[in-house]
């Protein structure tokens, strides 16, 4: 097999439409084959002829798509000193394009001897047979007309989804298609996003993952995938085709249907760690092509790893080989697959360089400079498990976060929880206690009450404890304290007033939700009613557990007619997704023109009642005459007012339209009570509309919503 010298960049391998070039890092490397295999399995090994700066790299003419590769690589076997080179397990490229195979669970594919808890005594067996292998990928596709969307972040409303998960079980979808990107692509699907005003799709992990030995072994599956092992490679089982590489060009097509839709399409990425463990965990690839610059290993003891995600080890940030792989991933997956932006897993870890939370990291450094990364959407989930590692709102400007204080606000203000009412009022003006003081907007909350990790929102109104069993852990495994309350029984109930009040509490979440400042972000499902049956962690449960059940369409129709008119409420009206942050701050009681705070009674909300214990009533101004940002074309934007009334007391109450230069007549457009919205959206109930003059004492059911628009 002849080989020619090649390049060492780009790294991985890159087919040229004659031959292939393979190019692979490793410092700690003496030797490196590359490893071609046979349809029928059988291996080809080719020494790589030439190494620059500790890049690997040969040219091998008329290799194309469709072959498959990994490496082997000759080096120390020292774990004291953070090396686990071993000539016999065969290793993917970090830079591979597609995946083909899952890891068959053989003792093979652990580098050391099973058994040994220290991981230092070498296993010599061949795990060829038993690892996934690399596939060279054909680079070439029609684009056609394909221009991103780029919607505003202050217009942006995300849907959260899993992409196996949201189609598995749905009736309109072709049944070989379910599960897959390309019935993620499908008009079904399409038609569904659109009627929910969604702009953005943010996809669960669609690096390629793998299932966990452990919960293998248990009859489950790693169903989330937060579990990467290849990073520019799109997730090899949602591919609904059978072809080398195919999924490659199935994502693209996922992508440009959605773009041509005007839907973008945003990745949730896990750069902080990879799946191969601890020092117990499998040699698949980093590990075995140089372990000391991929991970963060404890100085002390480099036989173990640094953990500050929970999953046994973290990514070394402070390698540039390392933040190298990463921002090339990411390019890739802007250039080449045109997604539209990223949320990044447990972030605060990338910012980790030495032990502390630093925001001003190389990483962040390299995303601020960088001309194509930092023109994308880029999420951060702000926490780690690590010291110091809840970072709300101390990210760089360029980012916006999952805002886990208002989720957290949002959910103990509708359960009725006391000294609610500031937090509140700071979690629906879009946070600017948060991120007002380094120059970021609105926009950088990512509104949400619910997230693919804890309680869906039925379940959340339904349940007060986690009911984990099937997970296999004893009910011990998720969160314990999930700010819910399950409205008077615990799960399923024939009750009908219990059945009610949920379906009331769902409506003032979801409601809130769209109503406040900053990014709104819905998960798949809740806009019908969703249930995991209380499992607030089921990343392992790849089954009816997960997965989206389309039967509750017809089940949850008037919810769902619910969410579509208030996302439309919103679309409609700008006075709700306002680009810069209120004038009036603090909040609190300020004589201003664009908001006003106001108790039931109908009078400006004095500071000292805002920490009141009792009180669950509050009423805010929202003023469309005093937007104070431009539009796109530099236009005045003039919106009708609102008055929102927010009733978390459990007993009816009342509210005092108040007198002045507010208003003069409204009319009622939303009541959580009785799951209605006016006519500006699709009614999901016939209450006559309401006129009602400023001075009117207004009837609230007991925990509910109404809003007010200014007619004159």
């Amino acid at each position: 097999m002849r080989v020619w010298p090649g390049q060492p960049y780009p790294l991985g391998a890159t087919f040229d439409g004659t031959g292939t070039n393979f190019a692979v890092f490793s410092e700690v490397a003496e030797g490196v084959e590359l490893c071609l295999f046979d349809e029928d399995g059988t291996e080809w090994k080719v020494e790589l002829p030439e190494v620059d700066g500790h890049t690997w790299h040969g040219y091998l003419p008329n290799v194309g798509p469709g072959q498959r590769y990994g490496y082997r690589v000759q080096g120390p076997w020292a774990p004291e000193y953070g090396h686990r080179c071993n000539a016999a397990k065969l290793l993917l490229d970090p830079y591979a394009k597609a995946v083909h195979g899952d890891v068959d669970w053989h003792e093979s594919v652990f580098g050391y001897e099973l058994g040994d808890s220290t991981g230092t005594e070498l296993e010599a067996s061949d795990s060829g047979p038993f690892a996934p292998k690399a596939v060279v990928v054909n680079p070439f596709f029609d684009w056609a007309n394909d221009r991103p969307p780029r919607t505003p972040w202050h217009e942006t409303l995300l849907y959260e989804l899993h992409v196996k998960g949201f189609t598995q079980l749905h009736p309109d979808v072709p049944e070989e298609l379910r599960g897959t990107y390309a019935g993620l692509a499908t008009p079904p699907v399409i038609e569904h996003l659109k009627s929910l005003n969604v702009s953005a799709v943010e996809l669960m992990p669609v690096h390629h993952f793998i299932h966990d030995h452990r919960l293998v072994e248990m009859g489950l599956r790693n169903y989330w995938g937060y579990n990467s092992i290849s990073y520019l490679a799109p997730h090899g089982g949602y591919s609904s085709a059978g072809t080398l590489g195919q999924q490659v060009q199935e994502f693209k097509n996922l992508v440009r249907t959605m773009h041509e839709a005007g839907i973008e399409v945003i990745l949730d990425v896990v750069y902080n760690h990879t799946a191969e463990g601890n020092h117990l965990g499998p040699t698949l690839g980093f590990k075995g092509l140089d372990n000391a610059a991929y991970y963060r290993l404890m100085a002390e003891d480099p036989r173990f790893y640094m953990d500050y995600t929970g999953t046994g080890n973290s990514l070394n940030m402070r390698h540039p080989n390392v933040l190298q792989l990463i921002m090339d991933s990411l390019r890739y997956w802007v250039t080449e697959m045109h997604v539209d932006g990223f949320r990044f897993d447990l972030a605060a870890t990338l910012a980790r360089e030495l032990h502390d939370v630093d925001r001003l990291s190389a990483f962040f450094d390299l995303i601020q400079q960088d001309p194509v990364i930092r023109q994308v959407k880029l999420i951060a989930e702000p926490w780690d498990v690590g010291e110091g590692g809840y970072q709300v709102g101390n990210f760089p400007p360029l980012w916006s976060e999952w805002n886990g204080k208002y989720r957290d606000a949002v959910r103990d203000y509708w359960r009725g929880e006391p000294r609610t009412r500031a937090e509140m009022a700071y979690r629906l003006t879009g946070s600017s206690d948060l991120y007002a003081d380094n120059g970021r907007s609105p926009s950088a909350s990512i509104n949400f009450v619910t997230a693919h990790d804890g309680f869906t929102m039925h379940d959340l109104v339904s349940y007060n404890e986690k009911h984990n069993e099937a997970n296999g852990e004893n009910n011990q495994d998720g969160e314990s304290h999930n700010r819910s309350w399950n409205c008077g029984v615990e799960g399923p109930t024939d009750d009908l007033e219990v059945m009610a009040l949920r379906e009331r509490q769902k409506r003032n979440l979801l409601a809130t939700l769209l109503l406040s400042q900053g990014v709104p972000m819905l998960v798949a499902g809740d806009e019908m009613g969703r249930t995991q049956g209380g499992n607030n962690n089921a990343y392992c449960q790849d089954n009816e557990i997960s997965w989206v059940d389309w039967s509750g369409v017809d089940e949850n129709f008037v919810l769902l007619q619910f969410v579509r008119s208030v996302a439309a409420l919103r679309r409609k009206h700008p006075t709700f997704r306002r680009r810069r942050f209120f004038q009036g701050r603090p909040v609190m009681g300020s004589e201003v023109t664009d908001i006003g705070w106001f108790t039931p009674e109908g009078e400006r909300m004095p500071d000292d009642e805002w920490d009141e214990g009792a009180a669950r009533s509050m009423a805010v101004f929202l003023n469309g005459d005093a937007i104070a940002t431009p539009d796109a074309r530099g236009e005045k934007v003039a919106d009708d007012s609102f008055f929102l009334l927010l009733n978390a007391d459990p007993a009816p109450g009342a509210f005092t339209i108040p007198v002045g230069p507010w208003g003069e007549q409204w009319e009622v457009v939303v009541d959580t009570g009785f799951a209605w919205i006016s006519a500006e959206g699709s009614a999901s109930g016939d209450p006559e509309e309401r006129s009602l003059k400023a001075g009117t004492e207004v009837p609230l059911e007991g925990r509910s919503l109404m809003l007010l628009r200014r007619l004159w």
